[in-house]
C-alpha cells in the first residue's frame, strides 16, 4: 500500500506544472496527457491488484441474488395475496348467499305470521259476530217474551174488566180462571 501511495504522490507532484506539458515529446513526465494516461493506468492497475473488479462482481452478484430473492418473495406474496383475495371473495359470496337465504326465510315467516294473524282475526271476528248475533237473538227472544207477558197481562186485565162488568161474580170467576189457564198454557 505504501508503494501505491508513493507512486501516486510522484504522479501528483509531476502534474503540478501543466504549462510545461505542452512542449516536448509525448512520453515525458512534463506532458500532462501522458501523466494522466499513466495515472489512469496506475489507477486501473491498483484496482485490479486490490481485486476490486472481483469484489464489484461479488457485490453485484450478491445484489442480484438479493433482488432475485426479493422478486421470488414478492411473487410468493402476490400469489398468497391472490389466494387470500379469492378466499375472501368466496367467503363474501357465501355470506351474501346466506344473507339472501335469511332474508327469504324471514320474508316467508313474516308472510306466514301475517296470514296466521289474518286467520286469527277472521276467527275472532267470526266469534264476536256469532256472540253478538246470539246476544241479539237472546235479546229478541227476551223482548218477545216480555211483550207476550205484558200482552197477556193486559189481555187478562182487560178480559177481567169486561167479564166482570157482564157477568155475575160466580160466573165471572170461573171464566177468569179458565182464561188464565188457557193463556198460561199457550205461553208456556
Amino acid at each position: 500500500m505504501r508503494k501505491v501511495l508513493s507512486i501516486a504522490a510522484l504522479l501528483v507532484g509531476a502534474s503540478v506544472a501543466p504549462a510545461l506539458a505542452a512542449d516536448g515529446p509525448f512520453f515525458s513526465l512534463r506532458n500532462t496527457d501522458f501523466v494522466v494516461l499513466l495515472a489512469f493506468l496506475l489507477f486501473i492497475g491498483v484496482l485490479i491488484w486490490a481485486k476490486v473488479p472481483a469484489l464489484i462482481v461479488r457485490v453485484l452478484d450478491a445484489r442480484a441474488e438479493t433482488i432475485r430473492a426479493q422478486l421470488a418473495e414478492a411473487r410468493a406474496l402476490r400469489d398468497e395475496a391472490a389466494a387470500l383475495l379469492a378466499s375472501y371473495e368466496q367467503k363474501q359470496k357465501e355470506v351474501q348467499e346466506q344473507a339472501a337465504r335469511i332474508v327469504e326465510v324471514a320474508r316467508r315467516e313474516a308472510e306466514a305470521a301475517a296470514e296466521k294473524a289474518r286467520a286469527d282475526i277472521e276467527t275472532s271476528v267470526a266469534r264476536r259476530l256469532s256472540a253478538a248475533e246470539d246476544q241479539i237473538a237472546s235479546a229478541h227472544k227476551a223482548a218477545i217474551k216480555d211483550v207476550r207477558d205484558r200482552a197477556a197481562s193486559v189481555a187478562i186485565a182487560a178480559a177481567r174488566d169486561v167479564i166482570a162488568g157482564q157477568m155475575d161474580a160466580t160466573k165471572g170467576n170461573k171464566l177468569i180462571d179458565d182464561a188464565i189457564k188457557t193463556v198460561d198454557a199457550q205461553l208456556h
